[in-house]
């Protein structure tokens, strides 16, 4: 048996304070986030007292000069907060993100708030009260329940049917075959061929609840059923050929199917509207670009003065907790003021480097990184990935994310660099002044792009060219043809 003996050991452990983990989490919030988090600890602190928003009556600079004032606890930890062991740590908000339904704000027109009508209903809430008000069994409503949650927002089925059977486990046992019987049931609710696993099978059903007799209705389902590719590449005389049929008798059936939805589920409104409200504005002063927060940005936080009186009368455990709640408010204001100035500075560190930009637009985006950033600032990139992350800048140009401001880059013909932005803009002029009977391949813009003295090769501009949204040439040209009339 080992007898006891006694060990020094030396170890190294990092360990954050609750104010440096509160000034992370407040760099990474988004503005609706921060106001429900301001609003929680303003509730849970009787030294806070927020000051009602009476509207835009001061200018952002004056907001931002007003929470410069205080400077007292904030340096004591900003060399932390900014510091590169802070940095690795990933720190998730734990508060719940919730969807904000913002109102319409004050009308002109009405002396009362203007709401936001939220009585649209979504492809689900549509096809469950069908279900509600058609005559399913209990069974069969229960199938049919968990066919129409399985949906995607343009109402197609994306699961498989034994995984719907798996779903109803163990509370409801079924066979597929039973599955499948509601599966058709649904596919006929309105829209007709919602639940369709895929676009030809949606047109087949659409085609197949039309009135007998319909003209063109056999034709049609024939080239849905077996040509639908013919279809989709409006290859005339392929389907002429392939169906045997007469021009005339293949206008008529192409043009049914043309008269149908591909899509059954996208005329509902299956997301709730989301408003962009900028943290921070850009203006124009003279020969400079200029960068202010939103005054929503920095909430209205004061000091209670009654229970700051009361903390020097009181004593024993009232006084303890008192200074609890006080240092606890002391850290909050100095947090918010640390986020502010970090993205203050990150935002006019962007401004300053997207000049040409905001003249200019796109074409003139220049190559930029975080660690330009960072580097400019003084801060960790991390710090900059935090505070530009799910933040907006209200520009002359229009409203962006700070993200949307960091871009790789393409080298060019002198050894210089270019932004891939300002490629892919370049690529967007091509493709929209290109002859629509001959469009451009990705070879020849490759091509082009070298004589401007941008280096991309080809498989550089198909990689921009997709995500653009744009086909390929050969896509562009049956598009071009889809258009002609025969």
């Amino acid at each position: 048996m080992a007898e006891p003996s006694l060990q020094l050991r030396l170890s190294q452990k990092l360990a954050l304070a609750p104010q440096l983990q509160q000034a992370i989490r407040l760099l990474q919030l988004t503005r609706i986030e921060l106001r429900d988090y301001v609003q929680e600890l303003v509730d849970a602190n009787p030294l806070l007292d927020q000051e009602e928003d009476t509207g835009l009556d001061k200018e952002p600079t004056e907001n931002l000069l007003e929470s410069e004032k205080s400077e007292s606890h904030s340096d004591e930890y900003e060399q932390d907060y900014h510091s590169e062991e802070y940095e690795t740590e990933q720190w998730q908000a734990d508060a719940d993100t919730q969807q904000w339904g913002e109102t319409a704000g004050w009308s002109d027109d009405f002396s009362e708030q203007q709401i936001s009508d939220t009585s649209v209903y979504s492809l689900r809430e549509h096809l469950l009260s069908q279900i509600r008000l058609a005559h399913f069994s209990d069974l069969d409503a229960a199938i049919a329940t968990a066919i129409v949650f399985a949906l995607d927002d343009d109402g197609f089925l994306v699961d498989s049917i034994a995984e719907i059977r798996q779903s109803l486990l163990p509370e409801i046992l079924c066979e597929e075959y039973e599955i499948v019987a509601v599966l058709l049931r649904v596919q006929r609710l309105e829209p007709v061929g919602v639940a369709s696993r895929d676009p030809g099978e949606c047109i087949r059903v659409q085609l197949g609840a039309l009135p007998s007799g319909t003209p063109g209705n056999d034709l049609a389902l024939k080239l849905a059923r077996d040509f639908l590719d013919l279809v989709a590449a409006n290859a005339y005389e392929d389907m002429l050929r392939e169906t045997g049929s007469s021009p005339d008798n293949l206008m008529q059936a192409l043009e049914l199917i043309r008269g149908l939805e591909p899509r059954p589920g996208a005329r509902f409104d299956n997301r709730r509207d989301e408003y962009l409200v900028p943290d921070v504005y850009v203006r124009q002063d003279g020969d400079e670009w200029v960068t202010t927060l939103s005054p929503e940005s920095n909430p209205r936080l004061s000091l209670n003065k009654y229970y700051i009186s009361l903390l020097r009368k009181s004593g024993g455990k009232d006084a303890e907790y008192l200074r609890g709640r006080l240092q606890e408010a002391r850290w909050l204001l100095s947090s918010l003021e640390l986020r502010n100035r970090t993205l203050l500075k990150v935002s006019q560190c962007i401004v300053d480097k997207q000049k040409q930009f905001l003249t200019d637009g796109e074409i003139s985006m220049k190559p930029l990184i975080l660690k330009h950033v960072a580097e400019n600032v003084g801060v960790h990139e991390s710090t900059v990935s935090r505070a530009t992350t799910r933040k907006y800048m209200l520009t002359p140009r229009g409203i962006f994310e700070l993200k949307y401001f960091f871009s790789s880059h393409v080298r060019t013909v002198d050894g210089g660099l270019i932004s891939a932005t300002a490629t892919k803009a370049r690529i967007q002029i091509m493709i929209e002044n290109e002859p629509p009977k001959q469009p451009l391949s990705d070879q020849e813009m490759s091509e082009l792009l070298r004589e401007t003295g941008v280096l991309a090769a080809r498989r550089t501009v198909a990689k921009y060219r997709e995500s653009l949204g744009i086909g390929s040439s050969s896509e562009r040209r049956r598009a071009y043809r889809r258009n002609v009339k025969f």
